[in-house]
Parts: C-alpha cells; sequence; structure tokens
C-alpha cells in the first residue's frame, strides 16, 4: 500500500467523524488539503505537524482556555494508522534518497590467516541514530522490508567494487525476501558477480514457506549464489533443516564460541558442529571471536574460517578493505586480545 493510499485512508477516517467537538480539527484539515491538491500525504502530515507544535505549545505554557484537541485526544484505531503512515513516510523518504551505506566485517580464514571474505553490515543515515534492526523492522511491519533488502543488498554490491576481487560478500537477507519475485532480477543488474554472494538468512525459514524457499533459491544457487545460515534461528538452525537444506556456510555464533577454550561442553558441541558441516559439505565459520585463546580452539578444532571483534571490526572505509589482503600475525591478535580498547589495524573500530 503507498503513502498516498494510506494517507486518503487516514483523512477519510478523521473527515467522516461527525463528533461535533472535532469540527475544528476537520476545518483545518480541510484547510490543508485545499492548500495541497492532489499531494495529501503531503497535507497529513503538515497538518500532524501544525497539531504537534499546538500540543507543545499547550504543554508549555499550561494555557487550559485553548480550544485544540491535543494529538493524545485522536481515537486509538486512528493513532494507530498515523503512526504506520509515519513509519511508511519514514521508509519511504530512505529509500527515495538513498540514506543507507555499507559496513564491512572481515572473515579470516583460519588455516591461511587471510581474509577470505565479508560481511555487508547496513548503516543508516539518520538524525535519531536507530540501528539496523530497528530501521528493517520499521519497514517490515509497514509491508516495505523486501525493498528496504534490495536496497541493501545493491547498496552492498556497489561498495563491494572497492573489495579485493578474490573476496566473497555475504548479505544477509529474510526468508520472505528470498520469496520475492524481485530477488532473481536484482542479480540481473548488479555488476557483483553472483558466485561472489553468499545471502545470509536473518531468520528461521517457517514450515509452512519452506517448500517455496526451495524452490526460489534452488535457480540462484544453480547460477553460483551460496547461502549461509545461523545457528542462531532455531528452525533453521535444527541438524534436520540444515541436513536438507545443504547450505554452504553454517555460522556458530556466541552460544558456541564462548569459553570454548575453557569448556569442556562447549568444546564438545563445536567439535561436534564442525563434524557435522563437514559432513554436509558446509563450511563452518565462528563468530563473534573475541580471544586469542577461543581463536586458537576454533583453530585445532578446525572451524573453517572466523569473525570477530578479535579479527576486525567493521569499517567503512575502503582503505581499510584494501588492507585486507594481508595474513594476520598470531603475536598481534594474543597483544591485542589482552588490550580490548584495541582493534587489529585495518578497522575503524566501530
Amino acid at each position: 500500500m503507498t503513502v498516498r493510499v494510506q494517507a486518503w485512508g487516514v483523512i477519510a477516517a478523521v473527515l467522516a467523524d461527525q463528533d461535533p467537538a472535532g469540527a475544528a480539527i476537520r476545518q483545518r484539515l480541510s484547510n490543508r488539503l485545499g492548500e495541497n491538491p492532489g499531494v495529501p500525504e503531503r497535507a497529513l502530515l503538515e497538518y500532524l505537524l501544525e497539531r504537534r507544535q499546538q500540543d507543545a505549545a499547550l504543554e508549555g505554557a499550561r494555557d487550559t482556555a485553548c480550544s485544540a484537541q491535543p494529538l493524545s485526544a485522536v481515537p486509538p484505531h486512528l493513532a494507530e494508522r498515523l503512526d504506520a503512515l509515519r513509519s511508511l513516510s519514514r521508509i519511504s523518504a530512505l529509500l527515495e534518497n538513498q540514506m543507507l551505506m555499507t559496513a564491512f566485517q572481515p572473515i579470516y580464514g583460519l588455516e591461511s590467516r587471510s581474509v577470505v571474505g565479508v560481511e555487508a553490515l547496513s548503516r543508516f543515515v539518520s538524525d535519531d541514530g536507530a540501528g539496523a534492526e530497528l530501521w528493517f523492522a520499521e519497514a517490515a511491519a509497514v509491508g516495505l522490508g523486501a525493498n528496504l533488502e534490495f536496497s541493501a543488498l545493491g547498496s552492498a554490491a556497489l561498495a563491494a567494487a572497492n573489495l579485493p576481487e578474490h573476496l566473497y560478500v555475504a548479505m544477509n537477507i529474510s526468508p520472505a525476501s528470498c520469496l520475492d519475485p524481485r530477488l532473481p532480477e536484482l542479480f540481473d543488474h548488479i555488476e557483483l558477480p553472483i558466485g561472489r554472494i553468499v545471502l545470509e538468512l536473518t531468520d528461521g525459514i517457517p514450515d509452512d514457506q519452506y517448500s517455496h524457499f526451495i524452490s526460489a533459491i534452488t535457480p540462484l544457487r544453480e547460477r553460483g549464489l551460496r547461502i549461509a545460515i545461523d545457528d542462531s534461528h532455531s528452525s533453521a538452525g535444527t541438524l534436520s533443516r540444515m541436513l536438507h537444506l545443504r547450505p554452504d556456510f553454517i555460522k556458530l555464533g556466541r552460544s558456541v564460541i564462548s569459553g570454548v577454550d575453557r569448556d569442556p561442553t562447549q568444546h564438545a558441541v563445536a567439535a561436534c558442529m564442525v563434524e557435522f558441516a563437514t559432513q554436509i559439505g558446509s563450511v563452518v565459520v565462528a563468530e563473534g571471536v573475541e580471544t586469542a585463546d577461543e581463536l586458537t580452539a576454533l583453530t585445532e578444532l578446525g572451524f573453517s574460517a572466523g569473525q570477530g571483534y578479535l579479527l576486525g571490526r567493521p569499517s567503512v572505509r575502503p582503505k581499510d578493505w584494501a588492507a585486507w589482503n594481508v595474513p594476520l600475525d598470531p603475536d598481534e591478535l594474543r597483544y591485542l586480545s589482552a588490550d580490548s580498547g584495541r582493534a587489529i589495524p585495518g578497522t575503524d573500530g566501530r
């Protein structure tokens, strides 16, 4: 549903209210419509802005004689629609103005001790400082989740032109967006070869969508696309599901990695996952590697790759990305692990 359609819905609901107490509200909204012919969303937003300013003046001056109805007095069902409209407007503006950029976090091959790939992480240009997860959640709530995810994929593919050409690029996407028919078209219009792209699922695959997901993703995998799943998502992380899906990468997070160097149980779980991944032909990646001792244990267990603050923090700077051809120095890693305030050279520390 577009911003304009939702705006007309809210406007119609306000104007249809016959409560005499709301006559002044309806008149002000009608005035805004007259000033913005054919652009109802602008009329509604100007009206809301005026109401907010009036409410602020009321609260500051404590002027009870003012006849304006406070915004909080809007009926709950209309307030919900107004909130949805604001979110829709925010996400639409973000997409239109391309207010996002890409940070890359290095993924190291533990045997070669060199960068083998990166994970693309979205960074949003906004005044409220909201994190990426909040933006994607808000977009999904108003039906623009796939739009925002595809915009992020396009941004990452464009930024990847500055990466060393041998690195694969892991891009986050929801299973729902994998079902969107625009996804194959996206790969036809970006310059990053599909063989360098890894789609990292950000959530589990619902049982009722699993067969559709397989049908949608299989043709892309046949073209060279790879997929990664995270053990933190229960429906995607079950052994039976992974056995059928046979992802190219299995990423194990802090729930497994934390204490792997000193906790026998954690060590045993990690060893079992490495064996399982080997049997189904997947590459196992350790996420959240924070200490040199963890890294040593993971290497000895046979983990193929690692990612985490010890190995490199996300960076938006191409000069950092270019430096990721340099092999890791084990002594430097141990030194930096002991000093949590520092990061490996070639990262921006964010």
